[in-house]
């Protein structure tokens, strides 16, 4: 499995300039109360702190501006999301002028489905997972004569990799760094500011334990559809891996830890009590590997990727009084 080139250090800075003129970097903090319960040194990045409320933005910024170089705008574009996805290629087909229309399966989160109405994307519902709504997504582009924007691409991957570049410039000496994997660019971007700054840190995926297409497909060596059954990590319900993602990861990704529903709620919890910050399910997703492996983590600077917030308020309320 070949892996596709990744973004050099000159893609990063170019891409950072791009999301810059929308929002400034996002910080990353030590926060006392976490490292206590983690047991080592800890940063906290947090992409909850933008305009979307999710890391996602940057990539749909960058792949947008280079679209606009390129000279080839459409008329209208057309992705597939479970939220935050949508909320970006809506943030940047506004920018832009460029009619949007995002497909969500039935049951998707009411709040990031209202998020992105508000950005003007037209939504539509249809399969009861993502990968259904993401063919649907598809043939509707094809139909029409629109742009699909897919849900993992280099130029996403480019504008992605922006924060983990101001994360791992802010803290060169961090060892190993956990990001949640949905359809892969959080994670390949992490790897690729990784290799394009020469930093030695270590990069662990973290999954659901409740859909694991990515684990299962690291393991076989090629994509292998699985199940999806997560009611809460919705940003990594994912039922079948993308090959290019995928070819990345098996090179390049240190290992995978499967974090359960149960893992990530306690994980939601504990990222409120300590830091007062409200994390979605995937959000929570890196911290909660952390912690399952926090054994081995003593006297390791540690990253943790708080990859978004934009969990409905019921959701959270339930989760919250659950602990």
């Amino acid at each position: 499995m070949t892996a596709p080139a990744l973004p050099a250090l000159a893609d990063i800075e170019d891409a950072a300039r791009t999301v810059y003129q929308q929002f400034q970097a996002t910080p990353q903090y030590r926060w006392a109360l976490l490292e206590r319960r983690l047991g080592t040194e800890c940063w906290l990045k947090h992409e909850n702190h933008n305009p979307v409320g999710a890391f996602k933005i940057r990539g749909g910024l960058t792949y947008f501006a280079q679209m606009a170089r390129r000279g080839e705008l459409p008329r209208e574009v057309i992705s597939a999301t479970r939220g935050n996805h949508g909320q970006s290629i809506g943030w940047a087909a506004r920018q832009h002028g460029v009619a949007c229309t995002i497909v969500v399966p039935h049951g998707n989160s009411l709040e990031k489905n209202a998020a992105m109405r508000a950005l003007g994307a037209q939504l539509i519902e249809h399969g009861d997972d993502f990968q259904a709504a993401r063919e649907h997504a598809m043939a509707l582009a094809v139909q029409r004569g629109a742009h699909m924007v897919p849900s993992y691409h280099a130029d996403l991957v480019r504008g992605v990799a922006t924060y983990w570049w101001e994360l791992l410039r802010a803290v060169p000496h961090l060892q190993v760094a956990y990001v949640p994997i949905g359809m892969g660019s959080g994670a390949c971007a992490a790897i690729a500011a990784k290799r394009a700054l020469g930093h030695g840190v270590r990069i662990v995926g973290v999954v659901s334990r409740h859909a694991t297409t990515y684990a299962d497909s690291l393991a076989a060596g090629r994509v292998v559809e699985a199940p999806v059954s997560t009611v809460l990590a919705d940003g990594m319900a994912v039922r079948v891996a993308d090959p290019q993602a995928l070819a990345v990861l098996q090179q390049h990704l240190d290992h995978v830890v499967q974090v359960s529903d149960e893992e990530v709620a306690a994980a939601m919890r504990a990222l409120f009590a300590d830091t007062h910050n409200v994390a979605e399910g995937a959000g929570a997703a890196a911290l909660a590997g952390a912690l399952q492996e926090q054994a081995s983590l003593a006297g390791q600077a540690v990253g943790l990727a708080l990859t978004g917030g934009n969990v409905d308020a019921g959701v959270f309320a339930r989760t919250l009084a659950a602990g």
